[in-house]
C-alpha cells in the first residue's frame, strides 16, 4: 500500500491532502508556512495534522529502510522466499517486522545451536509434532559420544523447540497482545533504601495494571528505579502467559506434548518473557514520554502566548533579603537605562531609603509599570512598593522568575549584557518578560521554564524537537517585527534559522533598519525560497507598503491591489474598513491556488492588520496578610495564579512561596479528564485550602472559580 494511503487512513484525511503535504515538505516548506499560506493545497490541514503527516512519513521511511536491510540480510543467507519477502513487505510496524526477522538474525552460539551440532534437530521435530510414542525410545536413537543419556538428548531437543517457539512471529503477536491486555506493574522498595526513598513512599509496595498506569506515575516509578530505590516488573501472571502460549502450540495430550510443554516453560522464562517485558517497558516509556511532552508543550504554548504589556517603561525588581533587591529601569523597547541595589529587608532594613530611591527612579525614568519577580522576598517587596505614594498611577505585576537565573548565566545573556553581572541580567529578564513574554522566553531553554511534569526524565531529543516546534508555532502565529526583533526571536521565524537571523540583524544594524519586506532579499544568504517561507510572518511598521505590517503574504499583494482597484479605494482606505470588506464578494477573486480559505485570511488581515492575537496583561493581587505557609488554615478562600498544569491537576501560587496542588478530582463538581478543560496557565483563580503538610512541603487546594 502507498505510504500516502497508509498515512491518510491512520489520520482520517484524504490521500490527496497527504500527497500534497508530503510534496510541500519535500520542497523544504515549514509547517507554519504550509498551514498558513498553502491551505488550498492541503485542504485546510492545521499544524497538528501536518506534523502528524511528517512524523508518520518519517516512521514509514525508517520502516522501509529496515525492510531493505532485512531482505538483503536474509538473501545473503539464501533463505529468502517469495512468501517471506511478501510477509516482510506487508509488515506495518517495527515489532511485526522484527518478529519475522528474529529466526534469521545472527546470534551468539546458543544451547540450541550446540544441540543442532550434536544432531538433535530431528528429535526436536519428532517431539514438536506431538505424535504418539515413547519419548525415551525416540531419544535413544540420538545417543552419541557427546549426548550420552536420554535426558541430555531430550534437554537438547527442548532447547531447539524453545528457540522455534520463542521465534515464532505469529505466537509473538498473539502473546504480545496478551501482555498489553493483562500485564501488571509491580513496584517494591529496594531493601535498605527506606530513608533515601521517602519521596517514593507511595510506590514501596505498589501494584497496578500496566494499561491503567498514568504517564506521571510511570515516569515517577521509572525515576525511582533509576535512582536505585525501587525494583519494578511489568508482566502478566506467569501461569496465564504460559497457558496462552500452550494454547497456541499444544496439539495433543501425548507424552511428546509433555516435552513441548517443558520447552514452552523454558522458552518463556529464558527468552519470551524478558523480550516482551523489555518491549513493554519501552512501549510504556515512550507513551509516558509522549504524554508528558504533550503536557509540557500545551503549557509552553500558553506561557509563550501569555499577555504582554508592550510599549511601557518598566521598573523591574529581582527581590532578595540579605543580598538586597536589584532594580533596573527599562525604556519602552526594553533597553536598559539604569540599575542599582536597594536593601529594604532584613538584615539591613533600609526601608525608607529604598522607598525614596524607587520613587525617584519612577520619576526620573517616567516609569509606567513595575515588575516584581515572584521568588525570595517577592511578597515583602510587593508590600513595600504599595506603601510608596507615587505621583502617577502605576500597575504592579508579579512576574514568574522561572528560568531567569538560567538566562542570566547563559551565553545569550553574556552577549546581550557583557558589561553587567548575572543580577542585572536577571532583573532585566523579569522586566522584559512582562513587556513581551514570547520575545524573552525564546532565549531560555524551554526545559528550564518549569511548566511541565517530569521533563528531565523524558527522551531528550523528542522533548527538544517538540518544544522547538511549539516555539516556532507561537512565534509565527504572533508575527515578528523585523526592525526590533532579536536574533533569538528571528531564528524561530519560518525559513530563517540561526545563520540567517544573524545576517538579518547585521544588515539591520548596518543599514539602520528595513523599510519593506522586499528589502530582505538584499540580506546575504536570503534566497527566494527563504523569503517565501518567512516574509508573511515578518512585520515592517511605518514602511513603504502598508501591507508589510500585516499577515498578507507578498505573493498576494497583487490580489489586494486588484480588490482595491475594483472598489475604487486606495490600500490605506481599504485597510481597517470593515464594512466594505465584510460586503466583499470573495468568489470573484477565487482563482487557481487562491481559494476561499486564503481569501478569508486576507480579508481578516485587512480588517485588523498587525493585530496581536494575545490578550493584554492584567494586574493580580494576593490576599493581604498571607505571606507564608504558616499563615494558611484549612477552609481559607484565597486568590491565586495557576503556575503549572499536569495530567493529575494544576499548581496554584497563593503567595506563600510554596505552590499548592489542585488535584484533578478537586477541579470541578464533575468528572474532569484533562485539567486544561478547566484552567489555563497564569489564569487568575480562587481556591480553598484543604490540606497543609509543612514537613513534606505539600499544600492541597480545591478550585472554586476560574
Amino acid at each position: 500500500m502507498k505510504k500516502s494511503k497508509l498515512i491518510a487512513d491512520s489520520l482520517g484525511v484524504k490521500e490527496w491532502q497527504v500527497e500534497n503535504t508530503i510534496e510541500l515538505l519535500s520542497n523544504e516548506a515549514t509547517i507554519p508556512f504550509i498551514s498558513r499560506y498553502r491551505k488550498e493545497k492541503t485542504g485546510d490541514l492545521n499544524e497538528v495534522q501536518i506534523l502528524a503527516i511528517k512524523k508518520d512519513l518519517s516512521r514509514l521511511l525508517e520502516l522501509e529502510k529496515r525492510k531493505e536491510y532485512i531482505i538483503n540480510s536474509i538473501r545473503t543467507q539464501n533463505k529468502l522466499t517469495k512468501e517471506l519477502s511478501a510477509e516482510i513487505d506487508a509488515a506495518l510496524d517495527l515489532n511485526a517486522l522484527e518478529d519475522i526477522y528474529l529466526p534469521y538474525k545472527k546470534k551468539r552460539k546458543t544451547k540450541a545451536a550446540v544441540a543442532r551440532e550434536n544432531g538433535l534437530e530431528p528429535l526436536a521435530k519428532i517431539l514438536m509434532k506431538q505424535g504418539a510414542g515413547d519419548v525415551g525410545q525416540f531419544a535413544k536413537r540420538f545417543i552419541s559420544k557427546e549426548i550420552n543419556t536420554v535426558e541430555k538428548a531430550l534437554s537438547g531437543a527442548r532447547f531447539i523447540m524453545g528457540e522455534w517457539i520463542g521465534e515464532n512471529a505469529r505466537m509473538r503477536r498473539f502473546v504480545r497482545k496478551f501482555y498489553h491486555r493483562e500485564a501488571v506493574l509491580t513496584s517494591k522498595l529496594v531493601k535498605g533504601k527506606e530513608e533515601e526513598a521517602e519521596k517514593f513512599k507511595d510506590y514501596f509496595d505498589y501494584v497496578e495494571p500496566v494499561k491503567r498506569c498514568r504517564s506521571h506515575r510511570m515516569l515517577a516509578l521509572r525515576r525511582g528505579e533509576e535512582l536505585g530505590y525501587l525494583r519494578i516488573s511489568m508482566r502478566p501472571p506467569e501461569d496465564q502467559a504460559i497457558q496462552e502460549i500452550e494454547s497456541y502450540f499444544l496439539k495433543s495430550d501425548h507424552e511428546t506434548a509433555g516435552q513441548v510443554k517443558l520447552a514452552i516453560k523454558e522458552a518463556y522464562k529464558n527468552s519470551i518473557r524478558p523480550s516482551l517485558e523489555n518491549e513493554l517497558r519501552n512501549r510504556t516509556k515512550l507513551k509516558a514520554d509522549q504524554e508528558a511532552i504533550h503536557v509540557f508543550t500545551k503549557n509552553l504554548r500558553q506561557l509563550l502566548l501569555a499577555a504582554p504589556l508592550p510599549q511601557k517603561r518598566i521598573l523591574a525588581i529581582d527581590p532578595g533579603f540579605r543580598s538586597g533587591c536589584k532594580i533596573v529601569c527599562l525604556d519602552a523597547t526594553g533597553m536598559l537605562l539604569h540599575n542599582e541595589n536597594v536593601y529594604p529587608h532584613a538584615p539591613q532594613n533600609q526601608k525608607s531609603k529604598a522607598m525614596s530611591k524607587i520613587s525617584n527612579l519612577v520619576e526620573t525614568y517616567s516609569i509606567e509599570a513595575i515588575a516584581i519577580g515572584n521568588g525570595t522576598a517577592s511578597r515583602e517587596t510587593e508590600s513595600l512598593i504599595k506603601r510608596i505614594k507615587f505621583s502617577r498611577d502605576l500597575q504592579v505585576f508579579i512576574v514568574s522568575e522561572d528560568g531567569a537565573s538560567v538566562y542570566s548565566a547563559s551565553k545569550v545573556a553574556r552577549e546581550e549584557f557583557p558589561q553587567y553581572d548575572v543580577t542585572v541580567r536577571g532583573a532585566v529578564s523579569i522586566g522584559r518578560r512582562l513587556m513581551d513574554p514570547l520575545s524573552e522566553l525564546v532565549k531560555i531553554d524551554p526545559k528550564s521554564i518549569g511548566v511541565g511534569q517530569y521533563q528531565h526524565d523524558v527522551d531528550e531529543k523528542m522533548l527538544k524537537e517538540s518544544l522547538d516546534l511549539v516555539v516556532e508555532s507561537c512565534v509565527n502565529g504572533v508575527g515578528v517585527d523585523l526592525n526590533t526583533a532579536s536574533k533569538y526571536l528571528l531564528k524561530y521565524v519560518s525559513g530563517i534559522g540561526d545563520a540567517l537571523a544573524d545576517s538579518i540583524v547585521e544588515y539591520r544594524e548596518e543599514k539602520g533598519g528595513f523599510t519593506s519586506r522586499s528589502e530582505l532579499l538584499n540580506v546575504p544568504r536570503m534566497g527566494p525560497k527563504a523569503f517565501e517561507q518567512c516574509a508573511g510572518f515578518l512585520r515592517v511598521s511605518n514602511g513603504d507598503n502598508l501591507l508589510d505590517n500585516s499577515g498578507v503574504h507578498p505573493e498576494r499583494y497583487d490580489l489586494v491591489d486588484a480588490i482595491s482597484k475594483d472598489l475604487g479605494l486606495s490600500i490605506s482606505d481599504l485597510i481597517g474598513n470593515e464594512n466594505v470588506l465584510q460586503a466583499l464578494d470573495l468568489s470573484n477573486y477565487a482563482v487557481d491556488g487562491v481559494g476561499m480559505s486564503t481569501l478569508e485570511d486576507i480579508v481578516d488581515e485587512l480588517k485588523k492588520p498587525g493585530r496581536d492575537p494575545r490578550k493584554k496583561a492584567r494586574v493580580f493581587q494576593f490576599e493581604k496578610g498571607i505571606h507564608k505557609v504558616e499563615d494558611l488554615k484549612p477552609g481559607m478562600r484565597l486568590p491565586g495564579i495557576v503556575t503549572n498544569i499536569t495530567n493529575f491537576g494544576c499548581f496554584v501560587d497563593v503567595g506563600v512561596k510554596q505552590d499548592g496542588l489542585v488535584h484533578i478530582s478537586n477541579m470541578a463538581d464533575r468528572f474532569v479528564s484533562d485539567p486544561n478543560e478547566v484552567v489555563t496557565l497564569h489564569e487568575h483563580v480562587e481556591v480553598e485550602v484543604l490540606d497543609i503538610d509543612v514537613n513534606r512541603k505539600r499544600l492541597g487546594f480545591r478550585l472554586l472559580s476560574s
